[in-house]
């Protein structure tokens, strides 16, 4: 069998950290074979890139259906209006819709990007997602508005997109049913999830992405009443808990599932506290520039970092970011959040996501039995240590 060997000067290994002078077997299929010194082999056996080679790269967090959506919700509208204007705009024909679906599927996997957890609400991903070089976690997601009347039809309803997915879901891929956010359901729909879904699901769900949400569950109050009354949506049998959003949702989700929280935008260490006492399966999935363009906010990432949570990043939908890029997400936060080692944001995009999926067999890490992908990122040495350098991501395989 003829393998394929690869160097760079910066390899991402598998304890999260950046070794050197390391060579990279692989077969054709870019199964790992090996990692030895670059000393055992001649150079003209080996492609030398210049950049850092890390793993291929897990988007936790996508909404692919809506990439039509491209640039026409405004930025820091916050999250009441753009829900709004997401569905105002999401209807196009049909094969515009598709056209920008496969345009997004190319663009991730172009961007080094080599799984996925996409969120779906209708099957308009299906054929591409069928194609697809990049493996998928779809997650069709249902909501009835927090409202019992709503249950059965919104069951009904994506009971049919999920079933889709899960005849036409090859063995690359997987699916679950997930609940949309806490002010979207009911308890009998949260019942629901837990109980179709398989023990080893991995279920996501939005979390405290705006003030809005935390005061609905806290006093009753905020936007959320008036949002819901818009729709012609009655609310008044709706009864607080005097808690964060994130504890109605504890109470009802099943702690046995692997739970990805989306968002976090204002998730405080007694939220993390109260998670962690609920299940030790736990993911955050953190989705910047999204958060900057609908609320023109970030998470405290020190609340996340100092109680060692495990963190994850997402692009959310191009509705709502400028790009699906993994690698921009990492350019954000660290813009922002300099004293975050690129190290650790490496590990986020990658072992993490991958693990977060289900998917770390094969993914994640650049170490013997598995098959990551190889991706060259610029890295640079900076006084303080390791910091993204100027360039786009390259897929070596």
């Amino acid at each position: 069998m003829n393998f394929l060997k690869f160097t760079a000067p910066l390899v991402f290994s598998a304890d999260g950290g950046f070794s050197q002078n390391t060579v990279i077997i692989t077969d054709q299929n870019g199964k790992i074979q090996d990692l030895e010194p670059s000393h055992l082999h001649d150079p003209a056996e080996v492609r030398s890139v210049s950049r850092a080679i890390i793993p291929g790269m897990v988007n936790t967090h996508c909404h692919l259906e809506l990439s039509h959506m491209k640039g026409l919700v405004d930025t820091g509208t916050t999250l009441l209006p753009f829900l709004k204007n997401v569905v105002q705009y999401r209807d196009f024909a049909p094969e515009v819709i598709a056209a920008a679906i496969e345009d997004g599927d190319r663009y991730m996997y172009d961007q080094g990007i080599v799984a996925v957890g996409d969120i779906s609400n209708k099957t308009d991903t299906l054929q591409t997602k069928s194609k697809s070089k990049i493996r998928y976690c779809t997650f069709v997601e249902m909501f009835d508005f927090l409202n019992p009347a709503m249950t059965k039809a919104t069951i009904d309803q994506y009971e049919a997109v999920y079933q889709s997915f899960q005849f036409a879901g090859g063995a690359k891929d997987k699916v679950s049913r997930v609940p949309h956010a806490p002010y979207t359901v009911s308890p009998a729909l949260f019942d629901y999830i837990n109980k179709s879904n398989p023990e080893n699901a991995v279920v996501s769900i939005h979390n405290q992405e705006t003030l809005a949400e935390n005061e609905l569950f806290i006093s009753g109050t905020g936007g959320f009443k008036s949002f819901y009354d818009g729709f012609g949506i009655d609310l008044s049998h709706f009864k607080p808990n005097g808690k964060t959003s994130i504890h109605y949702a504890l109470e009802h989700m099943d702690p046995k599932q692997t739970t990805l929280f989306v968002h976090n935008t204002l998730t405080t260490l007694d939220d993390v506290h109260a998670a962690n006492k609920w299940s030790q399966k736990i993911f955050w999935a953190s989705c910047a520039n999204a958060n900057l363009y609908i609320e023109n906010n970030l998470p405290d990432y020190r609340v996340f970092v100092d109680s060692n949570q495990k963190m994850t990043l997402g692009t959310d939908s191009l509705t709502s970011n400028w790009q699906l890029s993994v690698w921009e997400e990492i350019l954000t936060i660290k813009k922002y959040n300099s004293w975050l080692p690129l190290e650790k944001l490496i590990l986020w995009a990658t072992a993490n996501g991958a693990e977060a999926l289900g998917m770390d067999d094969e993914l994640g890490q650049i170490s013997r039995g598995k098959t990551p992908g190889l991706v060259a990122v610029p890295v640079e040495m900076s006084p303080k240590g390791w910091v993204p350098g100027v360039g786009e991501p390259e897929r070596l395989i």
